[in-house]
C-alpha cells in the first residue's frame, strides 16, 4: 500500500503543468473567439455607417451624434426639422446617440416604407404606451397584428357605425352647452374642451360607459387618462426617460403606475360587468333554441322567459367592448386579457387624435366666416331631404362640402405629424440602401405641404379634394392617417365624429380665431399641438 500511496504527488506535479496548458489554451481561444465578435461587430458597424454616409444631414459628433443639436425645446426640434428639409432635400438623418433616424417628406420617399408589407413595426418607443394599452392593435406587429387587424376590421362597418351616433350627438350637445358660456367673451383654448368631449365620445363607444367627463373632469378616471397621456409625452422627448429602468425608479414612474392602475381597475370592472350580462343574454339565446320560442322585444314592457333568470329588455346599443366579447364568444382567438388590451388602445388612439383634428378644423374655420356659412347651408338641404329625426351615417357620409373641408384642415395640420415605423430589413429609398436598424419617421407637416401636388400649400382651399383630384394626385402624397396596410383602423369614425361635433357647434356658434395673423409655435408630440394652444371666440349664430 505504501509503494502505490508514495507516487501520487509526483503524478499530481506532473498534471499541473499540463493543467496549466490547457487552461491557457483555453483562454487563449474564449479571447480569439471575442476578439472576432469585436471584429466582426465593428465591419458591420461599420458596414452600417457606409450605407448611412449616402444619407445627408448635419454633421454628427463620435458616439453624442447631433444629440447637442436636439437639447432644446419640442418647438425648435420642430423648427429644426423644416430646416433641415429646407437645406437636404426629401431624406435626411439625424443621429441621436449610436441610433440613426432618417427623416422622410415626399410621397416617393414615403412610398416604400408606408406601402410595405414587410416594414410595419413601430417605433421603439411606443413601448412607452404598453403600460397602459399593452400589445394592443397600436403597438402589436408581426402575426399577431395582422390577425388582429383582420379580426377587428369588420367593427367599423358602416352597421356599426350607426350605433355610435347617438353617444356622439349627446356628447355634442354637451360640449356645445359648455361653450355657451364663452359666447361673446374674449378668446379661450379649445383644446380642454375637446379633448373631454372626445372622451366622453370613446368611452362611450368603446366600453359602452358613460363617464360624463364633460360635466365631471375631476373624474379619477378622466384624470388618469390626461395624466398618464402627459407623461408619455414627456418621455418622448426626455432622454434619460427613455430607459426603463430610469424611468420606473423616478416620481414620474411611480405617479404612471399610478394612474395606470385607476384606467385599468375602471376598465377591469366594466369589462367584468359587461361580461357577466352578456354571458346572462348567451345562456338566455341558448335556452330559447332549445324551447324554439322567439322572443318579441317590447320597448314598453319588458317580459319574463321561462327561465326566470333572465329578463328580456329593449336591445342595448353596441360598443366596442359588446362586439368584442361577441367574436371571443363565437371561436375567434381573443383572451380577456386582448379585449381589455383593444379597448384601452382605442381610448388611447381615439382620444388625443379626434381632440386635436377637432380644435384645428375650428381653428381653421374661424378664419373663413363664408366657408361656415357654406357648410351650414350643405348640412340643411341634407336635413330637409332626410326629414325629420338625427341624420345616419348614410347622410352624414353625402356632405361632400364638409368632408373636403375637414380634410383640408388635416393636410395643412396633420393630427399625427410624425408616423415612425423602425426597419428590420435594408429597402431601398429614393436609390439609398437603408440597412436594418434604422427608425424611419415619415413628417406628414411637410409631406402635405409639398407644391407639386398641392400648389400654394399654405392656402386653405377645400377643392383640393374634389372628386377627381385623387387620380392626379401621388397616392401617397395625403397621408393625414397614415397609409398602407398600417393604416388606421378607425379613421371613418374619427370622420363621421369630427363632423357631428362640427356640425353641432357650428350651428349653434360663429366662430372666430383669435389673433388669425399670429403665427402658431408648432410642436410634433403625439399629437400637433400649439404651444399657446388653440384659441378661438365665439358668438351666438342669428
Amino acid at each position: 500500500c505504501v509503494l502505490c500511496v508514495l507516487p501520487a504527488p509526483q503524478a499530481a506535479a506532473g498534471r499541473a503543468p499540463l493543467l496549466a496548458s490547457r487552461v491557457s489554451v483555453a483562454l487563449a481561444a474564449v479571447a480569439g473567439c471575442c476578439a472576432l465578435l469585436l471584429l466582426v461587430s465593428a465591419a458591420r458597424r461599420s458596414l452600417f455607417l457606409l450605407r448611412l454616409r449616402a444619407v445627408p444631414g448635419p454633421r454628427a459628433l463620435p458616439v453624442l451624434g447631433n444629440a447637442l443639436q436636439l437639447t432644446g425645446t419640442q418647438e425648435d426640434f420642430f423648427l429644426l426639422m423644416r430646416r433641415c428639409a429646407e437645406r437636404y432635400g426629401p431624406m435626411f438623418r439625424l443621429w441621436v446617440g449610436t441610433r440613426p433616424f432618417i427623416f422622410l417628406q415626399s410621397a416617393e420617399a414615403v412610398q416604400p416604407i408606408l406601402n410595405s408589407s414587410v416594414h410595419i413595426d413601430k417605433s421603439p418607443d411606443y413601448r412607452f404606451v404598453e403600460a397602459w394599452i399593452g400589445k394592443g392593435l397600436v403597438t402589436s406587429t408581426g402575426d399577431k397584428w395582422r390577425a388582429r387587424r383582420k379580426l377587428l376590421t369588420p367593427s367599423f362597418h358602416s352597421r356599426v357605425l350607426e350605433e355610435f351616433l347617438q353617444p356622439l350627438y349627446r356628447e355634442a350637445r354637451v360640449l356645445a352647452d359648455k361653450l355657451a358660456a364663452h359666447c361673446g367673451g374674449t378668446a379661450f383654448d379649445i383644446v380642454p374642451y375637446a379633448k373631454l368631449a372626445a372622451l366622453d365620445v370613446i368611452c362611450d363607444t368603446a366600453l359602452g360607459k358613460h363617464v360624463a367627463a364633460q360635466r365631471n373632469s375631476n373624474n379619477a378616471y378622466v384624470v388618469a387618462i390626461d395624466r398618464i397621456t402627459s407623461i408619455v409625452q414627456r418621455r418622448f422627448i426626455t432622454p434619460w426617460l427613455k430607459p426603463d429602468a430610469l424611468f420606473n425608479l423616478s416620481e414620474l414612474g411611480r405617479t404612471q403606475k399610478k394612474h395606470v392602475n385607476v384606467i385599468h381597475g375602471f376598465t377591469g370592472r366594466v369589462f367584468e360587468a359587461r361580461k357577466q350580462e352578456k354571458q346572462r343574454e348567451w345562456e338566455r339565446e341558448q335556452l330559447e333554441a332549445r324551447q324554439g320560442q322567439q322572443v318579441q322585444f317590447q320597448e314598453d314592457q319588458p317580459h319574463a322567459v321561462p327561465d326566470a333568470r333572465f329578463t328580456i329588455k329593449p336591445r342595448r346599443r353596441l360598443a366596442l367592448l359588446d362586439l368584442l366579447l361577441d367574436l371571443a364568444h363565437q371561436g375567434a382567438n381573443l383572451t380577456d386579457e386582448d379585449i381589455r388590451e383593444e379597448v384601452d388602445t382605442f381610448t388611447f388612439a381615439g382620444h388625443d387624435t379626434t381632440a386635436a383634428g377637432f380644435s384645428w378644423c375650428l381653428y381653421v374655420l374661424g378664419k373663413h366666416p363664408e366657408v361656415q356659412e357654406r357648410i351650414l347651408e350643405e348640412w340643411r338641404d341634407a336635413r330637409l331631404e332626410a326629414g325629420d329625426g338625427e341624420m345616419t351615417v348614410g347622410d352624414l357620409s353625402r356632405l361632400d362640402y364638409l368632408e373636403r373641408c375637414i380634410k383640408e384642415v388635416l393636410r395643412l395640420y396633420p393630427v399625427v405629424p410624425i408616423i415612425a415605423r423602425d426597419i428590420r430589413s435594408p429597402v431601398t429609398v429614393l436609390g439609398e440602401h437603408l440597412p436594418a436598424g434604422c427608425t424611419v419617421l415619415v413628417n406628414a407637416y411637410l409631406l402635405h405641404r409639398d407644391a407639386r401636388f398641392f400648389p400654394e400649400p399654405e392656402r386653405f382651399d377645400p377643392d383640393r379634394f374634389l372628386p377627381d383630384s385623387d387620380t392626379r394626385r401621388h397616392p401617397f402624397a395625403y397621408v393625414p392617417f397614415s397609409a398602407g396596410s398600417r393604416n388606421c383602423i378607425g379613421q371613418r369614425f374619427a370622420m363621421l365624429e369630427l363632423k357631428v361635433l362640427l356640425l353641432t357647434v357650428l350651428e349653434r356658434f360663429q366662430v372666430c380665431t383669435a389673433e388669425p395673423q399670429r403665427p402658431l409655435r408648432l410642436v410634433a408630440e403625439l399629437v400637433l399641438s400649439n404651444v399657446e394652444g388653440i384659441k378661438i371666440s365665439l358668438s351666438h349664430r342669428s
